[in-house]
């Protein structure tokens, strides 16, 4: 594995280069998204794409989110392009939303995990930007992590759960957003299948009749597994009280103890460092972590999924 860092808004050019070689060989890249760092692969090939399957000990059922570096390219692998898709990409792309719409013939279908829908997005991060430009290629890419673990923040975090399963980390940094993109349904009324920081009031002034939460069928959005973006330690939402191991996963004040994050009280800032905070107390050697319950309402959505899942039962 080569990790090569690179400035998150000037990258170098002969450090993406090398990545995006890596790439067109079928080789396995992780990079920096406005999100979480992706596992990126050649979406067109199906042994490029059962790599990050393998690397991740993830189900061939569940999709994957295949990056492009502007709207024209995701028109090209689509079968069917609807008015809605275009509203919704030319008012938030580049940035953190996915559109699954109809799979057309330029991309694996194990991408798809067996269903005629793709998952795709334009990422709004220089890195990843230059990755796909110079790449020449779609690039599938879910989180550069195992399986249902605390989704990637940093190139470090990427490299302590997958090492040399992947051959090429571009190190552009934290990531700014901090949870994975919205996913939207646009193969009939647009659905939102996987809530994120872009949330359904946003959506809403773009397409009004937008529906809440998956149809009934196949899961068409990865993300949406009981137990997902888990850390090693037992998670749980409720009151804190100290305890040995216990880390305390606080929502805005000052951080109290040893085993204490404390996280800003708006969204956007707890979305931004809640991951890393995860990782850092799961590396402190927390056995329990207690986050604070969050507020009701739509802004909160993504971020109250995103600790549902975590602290649901393993096994």
């Amino acid at each position: 594995m080569r990790l090569l860092p690179v400035d998150p808004l000037e990258p170098d050019p002969a450090a993406v280069a090398e990545a995006a070689a890596v790439l067109r060989a079928g080789g396995l890249v992780a990079f920096p998204t406005e999100t979480v760092y992706g596992l990126g692969a050649d979406a067109r090939t199906d042994a490029a794409i059962t790599r990050i399957y393998e690397a991740k000990q993830r189900p061939g059922s569940n999709p994957l989110i295949v990056h492009v570096p502007d709207t024209g390219a995701a028109r090209a692998l689509s079968a069917g392009w609807s008015s809605e898709a275009d509203r919704l990409a030319e008012a938030f792309w580049p940035g953190p939303l996915t559109l699954v719409v109809p799979r057309g013939p330029g991309v694996s279908a194990r991408v798809s995990g067996g269903l005629d829908t793709v998952g795709l997005r334009v990422p709004a991060h220089p890195v990843a930007l230059r990755l796909l430009e110079e790449a020449g290629l779609p690039v599938a890419a879910p989180s550069a992590n195992p399986y249902t673990r605390i989704s990637p923040t940093t190139a470090q975090h990427v490299v302590d759960g997958l090492g040399s399963r992947v051959d090429v980390v571009l190190d552009g940094g934290p990531t700014p957003v901090g949870i994975e993109s919205t996913v939207v349904s646009v193969l009939g009324t647009p659905r939102l299948l996987r809530a994120g920081m872009l949330d359904a009031a946003a959506l809403r002034e773009v397409v009004p009749d937008l529906e809440v939460g998956p149809a009934d069928g196949p899961a068409r959005s990865p993300g949406l597994a009981p137990r997902h973006y888990a850390p090693r330690a037992r998670l749980s939402v409720g009151p804190y009280t100290p305890a040995s191991g216990r880390g305390h996963l606080q929502r805005g004040g000052t951080a109290t103890g040893p085993l204490a994050i404390a996280l800003p009280a708006d969204p956007w800032g707890y979305a931004a460092g809640l991951y890393a905070a995860l990782h850092r107390l799961d590396g402190l050697g927390c056995t329990e972590i207690v986050a604070d319950p969050l507020p009701d309402g739509e802004a909160w959505q993504a971020l109250r999924d995103r600790l549902e899942r975590a602290s649901f039962p393993e096994g």
